[in-house]
């Protein structure tokens, strides 16, 4: 356990932003053992002093911040210096350096990216809208959305829907069996929100298809699994979305998050277009 570096992570908010951060900062080093602490609404030296007495008991210790009052994160670092324990914080140099470029003065209020503001409501609608509308539920609705995806089954249309909706876009998503599956209101107004195709390779599938499956403890569909059924699955799906001329994404090697990013940049060329 000695080689086990203890990765403390110190917030005032959430801990969702410094969370993704170390997430990031992981994926960059190979064979590297660890054991994450997290400390979220830390807002007083108290509690702060309580966190680095019990980082001091371990040799390996690195705190990573993000606290946006200056003076609690002054002592944080000056006490972890006291403490010879690697201290890093996430957001005081480029909140000093956007303060410095907009010519502002930064508010340091905790949690500040949680204000019930418009933008707020409007992300919540888009969650609830979204959940409203999974897995071609609603149909007649479709004309609010804001993104429409499509796909065959086990191609993350679901939660990259949700993903969506979490950065405010209210998406629909619809399972594609064949065209026949589609709404008569899309094939009839194809451009009504911006649709887009989500595919993957075939042998992927089969892999997901029989996990899924499995973590279901089901009886295996051979028809739902089938090598050949699912290239024709595959194929057919390709052929409706150049039909509609609708977007499509490869999202065999994408996690949802990258293949949301790829959606979300087809929406704002759509709006452009729009």
């Amino acid at each position: 356990m000695s080689n086990t570096y203890q990765i403390y992570l110190i917030s005032d908010s959430t801990g969702e932003t410094l969370d993704r951060i170390f997430t990031a900062i992981k994926a960059q080093f190979k064979n590297i053992d660890y054991k994450i602490h997290t400390y979220s609404f830390t807002r007083t030296e108290n509690q702060i002093f309580k966190i680095l007495s019990d980082a001091e008991k371990h040799l390996s210790s690195i705190i990573l911040y993000s606290i946006v009052d200056s003076n609690l994160a002054k002592f944080l670092a000056n006490t972890s210096e006291d403490k010879k324990i690697p201290c890093f914080g996430v957001l005081g140099d480029l909140i000093l350096s956007f303060s410095k470029l907009l010519n502002q003065k930064a508010s340091h209020q905790p949690s500040g990216q949680y204000a019930l503001n418009d933008e707020y409501y409007k992300r919540i609608a888009a969650i609830q809208f979204t959940m409203n509308h999974d897995d071609g539920n609603l149909v007649k609705e479709l004309n609010k959305s804001d993104i429409i995806l499509l796909g065959v089954s086990r191609t993350s249309k679901t939660p990259t829907a949700i993903y969506l909706a979490n950065k405010g876009f209210k998406t629909s998503n619809i399972p594609l069996v064949n065209e026949n599956s589609i709404p008569q209101t899309l094939k009839e107004n194809p451009k009504m929100a911006c649709v887009i195709g989500l595919n993957t390779e075939p042998e992927r599938l089969v892999d997901i298809r029989k996990n899924r499956m499995n973590s279901l403890k089901e009886s295996e569909n051979k028809s739902y699994t089938d090598i050949e059924n699912i290239r024709k699955e595959v194929d057919q799906a390709k052929n409706t979305f150049r039909k509609y001329n609708w977007p499509v994404i490869d999202v065999t090697r994408k996690s949802v998050e990258e293949t949301a990013a790829s959606v979300i940049k087809i929406y704002e060329i759509y709006k452009n277009n729009d």
